[in-house]
């Protein structure tokens, strides 16, 4: 604490000089166990540190010989402070500052641990090195007194405050030996470095329930499914459809079996707007129908269309979850089916909503069949503008030119295509005895 304040004063005592808030700043670190103590390696851009004025000489170059203290305190300042390592349940104390050095923008040494330690404490740059201060970077090692290298580690960072948009790119190297890479934008709260199966389990089913209740196009789908069978049990089954058949290409574009290439996203993206179209026009067919023959045979169908329109989004929730997979550590499989459940949960949840609103709805405010239409009508509206600006975005990359390594990409997707279609057909033929079966005794019980 005293050290703080010394530095505080320092800085007051100073005039301060008006450094701009850097756009992007990328920050490297290393996080290692090392018998009793906790190494962290960072990396940051000088002129991330504002409000410090490192001493100059020359036009504009860092005076080396007179910037010791000066990076001691920024190091204090902007890295040790900005910095929050827990071992288990415990937080660790405030940790000492080993080195900290100025360097080249161009030196390499980050790429691996053992070069970033070995240059971090090595000689320093010679002292009459030109190099402006606004290009230069400050390396520094601080250490924590930890009670086991096998311990489990958290962090949370704060360094969002370094610029406008900050880059972390974090690799830890537990005792193990296996390095787990992470790369997150601002502040991305606490970050478990070597998560428990249940840490990770929770972490993702929350994910799964927040992103399917912020995704519009999703919320969109589901009230599509809704509009013409407001019944809560067929509309879990066809739900459970819809989850069942997102987790097989989840699953699936996870473990690498999905096209990697610029294009598909965006045209996975179009094929789900354009689903959303689909239904909503299906509806309208349905309401319009006069009788219950339309709306009756639809909507036992519908489980069918939920589980192959599934298949599309899954991809669209492998896209939105491919940057925080690398918070699952070791527990990829757990995370995957974690984040299924919990999109499934935000489903429940919103048909729970959706399907009294609705009822209340047709009840005291349009009559059912119009109510559907117009529902159905500015559901297809909105999905159609989607469906263009999402196909305009598409055309922009346009189709792979034909290699082996596109063919070996079509050959994979064809291969999963054939594989979930078998699983859907022996799903549907064995639904379709029981629904057969029950259909006869209902006629024997009548007598034809």
């Amino acid at each position: 604490m005293r050290r703080f304040l010394v530095v505080a004063l320092l800085l007051l005592a100073t005039p301060l000089s008006a450094h701009d808030i850097p756009s992007d700043v990328t920050i490297h670190a290393f996080i290692k166990p090392d018998g009793r103590i906790l190494k962290l390696l960072a990396r940051v851009p000088l002129k991330a540190m504002r409000d410090v004025n490192f001493p100059l000489r020359g036009p504009g170059f860092l005076d080396i010989a007179k910037a010791d203290d000066f990076l001691n305190d920024a190091a204090l300042l902007w890295i040790a402070g900005s910095v929050a390592i827990d071992e288990g349940d415990h937080r660790l104390g405030p940790p000492r500052i080993t080195a900290a050095r100025v360097s080249l923008p161009s030196d390499r040494s980050f790429q691996s641990y053992e070069d970033a330690l070995r240059h971090v404490v090595g000689p320093p740059l010679p002292v009459d090195t030109e190099i402006a201060w606004d290009q230069a970077v400050m390396d520094v090692l601080l250490e924590y007194p930890i009670q086991s290298e096998a311990s489990r580690f958290s962090i949370q960072p704060e360094f969002a405050r370094l610029g406008l948009r900050v880059v972390t790119v974090l690799r830890f190297l537990p005792s193990d030996g296996v390095v787990r890479a992470f790369e997150f934008i601002g502040d991305p709260g606490v970050v478990r470095l070597d998560p428990r199966w249940h840490q990770a389990a929770l972490r993702f089913v929350g994910l799964g329930f927040v992103h399917i209740l912020s995704g519009a196009d999703h919320l969109l789908f589901l009230l599509c499914l809704v509009i013409p069978l407001r019944r809560i049990k067929p509309l879990i089954i066809i739900v459970t459809a819809f989850t069942a058949a997102h987790s097989l290409t989840l699953i699936a574009a996870a473990a690498g079996a999905g096209p990697d290439a610029l294009w598909f996203p965006p045209l996975v993206e179009t094929l789900i707007a354009a689903s959303i179209v689909y239904m909503a026009l299906e509806n309208i067919v349905i309401a319009a129908s006069p009788g219950d023959t339309a709306n009756s045979r639809l909507g036992r169908a519908r489980w069918v269309m939920a589980f192959g329109f599934g298949l599309v989004h899954g991809f669209g929730f492998s896209f939105a979850l491919r940057e925080s997979l690398q918070f699952a550590g070791s527990h990829l499989l757990t995370s995957l089916v974690s984040f299924n459940l919990g999109v499934e949960l935000g489903q429940l949840a919103v048909l729970v909503l959706m399907v009294p609103a609705l009822h209340l709805l047709f009840r005291f405010a349009v009559p059912e069949r119009i109510g559907s239409i117009m529902l159905s009508a500015l559901v297809a509206h909105s999905a159609l503008h989607w469906t263009g600006e999402r196909w305009n975005r598409f055309r922009q990359f346009g189709w792979p030119a034909p290699d082996l390594a596109s063919l070996a990409s079509v050959v994979r997707g064809l291969m999963l295509a054939v594989v979930i279609a078998a699983v859907a057909w022996i799903v549907f033929l064995a639904l379709a005895r029981r629904s057969g079966g029950r259909i006869t005794d209902e006629q024997r019980e009548r007598g034809v």
